[in-house]
């Protein structure tokens, strides 16, 4: 792959991502088979909609965003800004918005199906972001009046959207990936260590106010106190890991999707694959992840500018904090944040924009130098 001519595409990473989506979909047909049958009277029916809803038009976006000159989304950057608070402004519209638990980070279209905004922000907003600092160079970076306040300030703005839907698992996901495109780009480590600390204040400060929040992370610490209440989930996902043993109960013979596990095909998809897989494959899925990470650092290495650089550093960044995030809660080493696993989770928008984000990672590979 290193000495691959220009105008080729990174196979490797399209290889990497397409078994990752084929087994995601191979373990979703067994995770959500029980409670789709339950609510729908169709065993196949989360499976279908994540390939018509997700799959589909991942496919359609990733070969066309393959195909767009990556510098096209630089041209356009103030705009896809505009798109972004645009987006994550829908939720709050009555007749757009929908809700599910206590968060609202749903937009309905046609009442037929649902997308969540701040999957597409995520993209539109690194495509600004890239493009905003591309523009700079180091000194104009570092300097607090050029750099970290106008930074600050738009990322607040993003962020701020984000915690009144609420979807603290999205803002903490976009800001680690903007945290980490910012200290490529330049930005001193004090300020890096500075923005993460002023973050983990301001989540401390929304644990301490939301009721719900505060029993999460109360939870998180001592799951042992309520296993039938706000510790019913991280519970019943330790107990289908733990189960699992070193080689699972094998494919289909999860016990814990009987509508024991909640989210079983979204968020608590990778303790269905401990538990009927086994700590083998589950090491294995934690691997393909770093795979993916190497792959896509390689591109970042050889990228043709710092528009460029910045994008495949942020799309690396986006996909390995997420499934930190999803895996994380899942042993317990952090709260449940109700985020999905990348292209392994159910939900259409997420896995149609990681692919849409894999097709621009793609484009730029083909001008790798």
């Amino acid at each position: 792959m290193e000495g691959r001519e220009r105008g080729t595409m990174d196979y490797g990473l399209i290889g990497i991502v397409s078994v990752m989506i084929l087994f995601g979909l191979i373990v979703l047909l067994s995770a959500s088979s029980p409670n789709a049958y339950k609510q729908f009277g169709d065993s196949y029916y989360f499976l279908k909609h994540q390939i018509i809803f997700g799959l589909i038009p991942g496919i359609a976006g990733l070969i066309a965003f393959s195909r767009i000159p990556y510098t096209f989304w630089k041209q356009h950057a103030w705009n896809l800004l505009l798109v972004s608070i645009g987006l994550l402004l829908l939720v709050f519209i009555p007749g757009f918005s929908a809700g599910f638990g206590t968060s609202h980070s749903w937009v309905t279209i046609g009442g037929f199906f649902s997308i969540q905004p701040s999957e597409i922000a995520k993209l539109t907003f690194l495509f600004y972001l890239a493009g905003w600092l591309s523009t700079r160079d180091e000194r104009g970076v570092r300097d607090v009046n050029t750099g970290l306040i106008p930074f600050l300030s738009v990322l607040g703005i993003i962020a701020i959207l984000m915690i009144l839907q609420p979807d603290t698992g999205s803002m903490t996901i976009l800001a680690a990936m903007s945290l980490m495109v910012y200290f490529v780009a330049g930005a001193p480590v004090a300020y890096i260590g500075g923005l993460m600390a002023a973050g983990l204040a301001g989540i401390s400060l929304l644990i301490a106010i939301t009721p719900y929040r505060a029993a999460r992370f109360t939870t998180f610490l001592h799951p042992e106190l309520d296993p039938k209440g706000i510790g019913y989930h991280i519970n019943q996902a330790l107990l289908a890991l733990g189960s699992g043993g070193i080689f699972g109960f094998g494919y289909g013979h999860s016990r814990q999707k009987f509508q024991y596990l909640p989210e079983v095909a979204g968020d608590s998809i990778f303790a269905v694959i401990g538990e009927e897989m086994g700590f083998v494959v589950a090491v294995l899925v934690v691997g393909m992840f770093l795979l993916l990470l190497w792959r896509l650092i390689e591109i970042a290495k050889r990228a043709p500018d710092k528009f460029s650089k910045y994008i495949v550093v942020g799309v690396a960044a986006w996909i390995v904090v997420q499934a930190f995030e999803n895996i994380g809660s899942m042993v317990a080493l952090m709260p449940i944040t109700g985020v999905p696993l990348p292209f392994i989770s159910y939900g259409g928008t997420s896995l149609a924009m990681l692919m849409c984000a894999v097709g621009v990672v793609l484009n730029i590979s083909k001008h790798t130098k």
